[in-house]
């Protein structure tokens, strides 16, 4: 599995790339951040070394459900949820609904940082 790319920059440095990108006076490398936040505080926020642990438990045990991962974890579903909704938001995560479940599905558990 190829790492995540993930940038770092101030808030409206990320707006003027997205609307020069939109222009098409930016054409984005293939090798370009997918994924942007707006300060390393943040980023170790959701990267945090509980979280990389949860990446790699559900990249390994592969749970159907999100009470099969709390249960496998040892966390409340509820910060559970809240968590995997995050790094879903930022793309790390799929939430997949599958039967009245969601399941987690890991989209990279190595990560590459351009500041």
């Amino acid at each position: 599995m190829k790492p995540i790319v993930i940038g770092i920059l101030p808030q409206a440095r990320i707006r003027e790339r997205l609307l020069a990108i939109a222009r098409g006076t930016l054409k984005p490398r293939p090798s370009d951040p997918r994924i942007w936040f707006t300060s390393m505080r943040s980023l170790a926020e959701v990267l945090s070394d509980e979280n990389r642990a949860l990446l790699r438990l559900i990249r390994e045990a592969e749970p159907d459900s999100l009470t099969s991962l709390a249960e496998l974890s040892g966390r409340r579903p509820s910060n559970l949820s809240r968590t995997l909704n995050t790094m879903a938001h930022y793309g790390i995560v799929e939430m997949r609904r599958e039967n009245r479940q969601v399941r987690p599905i890991v989209k990279g558990t190595e990560f590459r940082i351009v500041a």
